[in-house]
């Protein structure tokens, strides 16, 4: 028998959003000022979410187990599986002496903190979300700024701000092609759309992620190198999405930016330099350390290099076919077996005005999609990497096993954390929390962009808001007699924002720099720029849904 959604289980508007909202205020609560753990916060979260789901909803117990089990398995692989693998290539590196040489080649273009920040959590950060997303930008690149010299927590925090504008677009242009699934609207449309929303922020997050790590000051020092970073890939962003498609914004434009940013330091100097914990003092004056040969340099970025080659060809439409037995040769029963979750698939089904049908029925199918997976091109990668290294076989066994028990809590944090994710959305009360926002009328353009926010906050991923929410953005767009392009697209481009602030996000970005129990921390810190930013965007959407509605394409 089917259960379909109820989006109102009180008869009131206001307390049936007020309970639907429960979960995430116990998990959100409890992380920033309860002093909880991150895996305890989730799991209350989650106890919260599964009484809401079949004592107020009227969700069946089974049902809604079945839901948190499927997330769970889910937090594991993929998204488990990308830090795990993300953080041995970085333990192989730092038993190595790899990470130390890499240190100080970025040292090398600059002593500036400010200015690594541009170089790896900005550039290459981006580049890290088009070929792979899923974590691995975060996972990466905050776990090379500890490296760098920064402190934990700050690297955590940076890590996240920089992975915003780049993720609508991020693991060749996934959130985008789902967005079109859902909607119907073209795809080239939303990736026309998007790029005419985004550019804007990639100038703009440079510069604020700057000004939260060293204030005005600190961003009066660099602004002609926050230009450079920021202009190059608003610029390729803009182009490539306006005359290729969503696919290969990230991946061109984080190898842009990082490039002239490079080659701009070769001859452009801060007056003064700034660090972490050192302070001011005259350029190249602080930070100074022995320079490594060209040849060493290569050796220890061999492995990222590699990294970047192999996501981007594990991410190619042809490749991921055949990895997953699609395209023949492989059997897909062994290399990418799904199987139906049992008491949920077919179980559940939304009504509108969540969806334009009469119903829609909810698939559940768990996919093990190993060899395809991202995660499994960061060990292909790995296993390379051991010989270049000079690692022994024998040491990277026990790395491994090491970094697998140190990232347990880790793991178990992100499975409750995405059970959690998906006991409200088979329940049907993120909806709830969507339509609360849908009475706005005419102002609803900048709440479109909200609800993208809300949605990623609680699914960690752009693509599933998009899966969420997409249908009930175009379903209100029409009732309101909006652009459902502008929207539906908002819902991608605004949800951007809330990736700093999902629980699985700040998860990653703790484990990568070892700042565990902290979580609470970093959700304050990011928090206020994760709302603004929001908020921004939400702006942008209302105008060009009125006196800037030239730029939506026709």
């Amino acid at each position: 028998m089917v259960w379909s959604h109820v989006y109102d289980p009180f008869g009131s508007s206001v307390l049936s959003t007020l309970v639907a909202a429960l979960p995430l205020v116990v998990l959100l609560g409890l992380l920033a000022f309860g002093g909880w753990s991150a895996l305890g916060a989730a799991v209350a979260g989650l106890a919260a979410a599964l009484a809401i789901a079949i004592a107020c909803c009227g969700m069946p117990a089974d049902a809604a187990l079945a839901a948190a089990g499927n997330g769970a398995a889910f937090g594991l692989f993929p998204i488990g599986w990308i830090v795990v693998t993300a953080m041995f290539l970085y333990r192989l590196c730092v038993e190595a002496g790899a990470l130390d040489v890499m240190k100080r080649s970025v040292t090398s273009l600059s002593a500036d903190h400010r200015l690594q920040a541009l170089l790896i959590a900005f550039s290459f950060g981006a580049f890290l979300e088009g070929v792979a997303g899923f974590g691995a930008p975060v996972a990466i690149s905050a776990a090379l700024l500890v490296g760098a010299g920064f402190p934990a927590l700050e690297a955590a925090c940076l890590a996240l701000l920089a992975n915003t504008a780049p993720v609508a677009f991020g693991s060749l242009g996934t959130p985008i092609v789902m967005l079109a699934k859902v909607t119907g609207l073209d795809e080239q449309a939303i990736s026309v759309m998007a790029g005419r929303q985004l550019p804007f922020f990639s100038l703009l997050v440079p510069a604020w992620m700057v000004w939260a790590m060293a204030g005005w000051r600190g961003l009066a020092g660099v602004w002609p190198a926050v230009i450079v970073s920021g202009a190059t890939f608003a610029a390729a962003q803009f182009t490539i999405s306006n005359c290729i498609g969503a696919a290969l914004v990230d991946v061109v434009g984080g190898i842009a930016s990082l490039a002239m940013l490079a080659i701009f330091l070769r001859w452009w100097r801060p007056r003064e330099t700034w660090r972490h914990g050192e302070g001011w003092g005259e350029a190249g004056a602080l930070g100074g350390s022995p320079r490594d040969s060209l040849p060493r340099i290569v050796w220890a970025w061999a492995p990222w290099g590699l990294l970047s080659v192999v996501m981007f060809g594990w991410g190619l439409p042809p490749v991921k076919s055949f990895l997953e037995g699609r395209a023949g040769g492989l059997p897909s029963a062994i290399v990418a077996p799904e199987r139906p979750v049992p008491r949920l698939d077919g179980r559940v089904a939304k009504v509108p005005p969540a969806t334009r049908e009469p119903q829609e029925i909810e698939r559940a199918v768990y996919r093990l999609n190993w060899l395809s997976a991202s995660g499994t091109g960061v060990v292909v990668t790995a296993l390379l990497a051991i010989p270049w290294l000079g690692v022994s076989w024998r040491r990277a066994w026990r790395i491994w096993w090491a970094n697998l028990r140190a990232l347990s809590v880790s793991l178990a944090t992100i499975a409750a954390m995405l059970a959690l994710a998906f006991v409200t959305r088979y329940s049907g009360t993120d909806v709830t929390l969507g339509l609360a926002l849908t009475w706005s009328g005419t102002f609803y353009p900048f709440c479109a962009a909200i609800l993208g926010w809300l949605g990623v906050a609680l699914t960690g991923s752009d693509t599933s808001s998009n899966a969420m929410f997409g249908s009930l953005q175009r379903v209100t767009a029409e009732q309101l007699g909006l652009d459902p392009l502008l929207i539906c697209t908002a819902n991608s481009t605004g949800g951007v924002m809330g990736k700093m602030i999902d629980a699985q996000s700040i998860v990653v970005s703790a484990t990568a720099t070892g700042t565990h129990r902290q979580e609470g921390a970093i959700l304050r810190r990011v928090f206020p720029h994760s709302l603004a930013l929001a908020a921004l965007m939400g702006l942008l959407v209302w105008l060009q849904a009125g006196p800037l509605a030239w730029m939506v394409p026709r």
